[in-house]
């Protein structure tokens, strides 16, 4: 269920292949932006409604975590995380080439509405348990990224620690960690699934917004 949420975190270029797709360098400490709590939908919908006149949106295929009680030094992240989920960090791909650019806030690149649809949450039963399985989405039935955190460029541990202390962590906040190689355009009428070691674990069907 997706209640009780606050902050909504994500960590950008989290994955080498990833960063090297879109021709950026790859980070040496975690890039975090935030997108509106307003912005999280349940993944399994029939229309999603996303921008229509902006132009591409690209998909960017996530495992999410979800806070159990609030960060202090030192605490583990198999203590802190209660529940993991997948979703999908929505991007208006082109309007975040212009404010790249620019040097401004990637908000109106990431923050719109729906663009971050979960799955529903399950137990969290440590990290251990999470790299022993990929995720995957496809599109239209065609696998276009596969994932295992263990390819991260930076732990599930490093994130935790990062944001808590920087910005703080608490019940509720859930974070985006990162995507894989393999991000792409998402159309009118494309089926989007979501599966966790060959499980489908939510799909949406992608609408224009009117």
């Amino acid at each position: 269920m997706l209640t009780n949420i606050c902050n909504v975190y994500c960590v950008g270029r989290n994955y080498k292949l990833h960063a090297e797709e879109l021709g950026n360098a790859i980070p040496d400490e975690p890039m975090i932006f935030m997108k509106p709590s307003h912005a999280v939908v349940p993944l399994n919908v029939e229309a999603l409604e996303l921008p229509a006149s902006k132009g591409e949106v690209h998909y960017e295929a996530e495992l999410v975590i979800r806070i159990g009680r609030n960060y202090e030094p030192g605490v583990r992240v198999d203590e802190l995380v209660n529940a993991y989920a997948f979703g999908i960090d929505f991007t208006l791909r082109d309007v975040q080439t212009v404010i790249k650019k620019k040097g401004h806030p990637w908000t109106a690149a990431k923050g719109f509405k729906n663009s971050a649809p979960v799955s529903d949450f399950q137990s969290f039963s440590g990290k251990e348990a999470l790299l022993e399985k990929d995720f995957t989405l496809t599109k239209n039935g065609v696998e276009v990224q596969r994932g295992n955190i263990r390819n991260m460029i930076f732990d599930l541990q490093h994130v935790v620690d990062y944001v808590g202390y920087h910005y703080g962590l608490g019940a509720g906040d859930i974070i985006f960690t990162g995507t894989p190689e393999g991000v792409g355009p998402a159309a009118e009428g494309d089926v989007l699934e979501l599966a966790w070691d060959g499980q489908s674990v939510g799909k949406c069907t992608i609408a224009a917004a009117k």
